[in-house]
C-alpha cells in the first residue's frame, strides 16, 4: 500500500457530450435530468473540497479518431458509434465545473482509465496522494476503470454516489461491486467532513467502510 496519506477529489469526464445536449441525451438510457443532478452535486463537491483544502484533479476524455487504437475503431464501426468529445469542440468542454488556477487537468486519449493519461499517476505520487474520491461519469465505465487501477496500485478509494451514475448497469449494482471488490467507501457529497479524511486515520476508515450502505 502506498505510504501517502493525502486526499484528492477526482472529477472524471464531466464534459458536455456526456452531460447535456443531443449527444448525451441520445446515449443515456435514463432520465437526462439525472445527468444534470450529478453535475450539480459534483459542482458542490468541488466547492467543498476546495473549502477543506483538498486538491481537485480534473480528468477529461478526447475521442478523436486519430487518438483511437485499432480495437476502439473496430468497436465503433461494428456498433455504429460516433466519436465524442472531439478536441476543441463544445462537447469536450467541462460541464458546470472548471479547473481553478493551479488545478491539474489530465487528458485521456480515447481510453477509460485516468491512469493511462500522461502524468496522472506521477502527479498523485508527487502530491503525496493516497486517497482518491471519485465523482463524474460514468460509474460503470471510466470511474470504475480508474478506481480499479487505483485500488490495485494501493490507493484508498471513495465514491460519491450522488455525484456519479452508470451508463449500462444499475447504479446500485456498480457501487456495491466497487465496495466489495475495491473496498471503496461509498458516501455522498454533503458528508465532506468524512470523505475529506485522509486514509491514515485507520480506525475511522475501517468503521466507515463497514457501515457503508450500498
Amino acid at each position: 500500500m502506498t505510504a501517502a496519506n493525502g486526499t484528492a477529489l477526482v472529477v472524471v469526464d464531466l464534459q458536455n457530450d456526456f452531460c447535456s445536449g443531443p449527444v448525451a441525451t441520445a446515449r443515456f438510457p435514463g432520465d437526462p435530468a439525472r445527468l444534470e443532478r450529478v453535475a450539480a452535486r459534483t459542482e458542490q463537491a468541488v466547492a467543498a473540497a476546495r473549502a477543506h483544502g483538498v486538491e481537485v484533479v480534473f480528468v477529461r476524455f478526447l475521442g478523436d479518431v486519430h487518438l483511437q487504437r485499432a480495437s476502439w475503431r473496430h468497436r465503433d464501426a461494428v456498433q455504429g458509434k460516433n466519436a465524442k468529445c472531439l478536441d476543441g469542440s463544445r462537447g469536450a468542454e467541462f460541464h458546470r465545473v472548471a479547473p481553478a488556477p493551479g488545478e491539474a487537468v489530465f487528458t485521456k486519449p480515447a481510453c477509460f482509465d485516468a491512469f493511462l493519461a500522461d502524468g496522472f499517476e506521477r502527479h498523485l505520487v508527487g502530491s503525496g496522494v493516497g486517497h482518491l474520491v471519485f465523482t463524474g461519469l460514468f460509474a460503470d465505465v471510466c470511474v470504475d476503470s480508474t478506481a480499479r487501477t487505483a485500488f490495485q496500485k494501493g490507493y484508498h478509494v471513495t465514491v460519491l454516489r450522488d455525484c456519479t451514475t452508470a451508463l449500462h448497469l444499475p447504479d446500485e449494482a456498480v457501487l456495491r461491486f466497487m465496495s466489495r471488490v475495491y473496498g471503496a467507501r461509498v458516501t455522498t457529497h454533503d458528508r465532506a467532513t468524512e470523505w475529506t479524511r485522509g486514509p491514515g486515520e485507520e480506525d475511522a476508515w475501517a468503521q466507515e467502510s463497514s457501515r457503508a450502505s450500498v
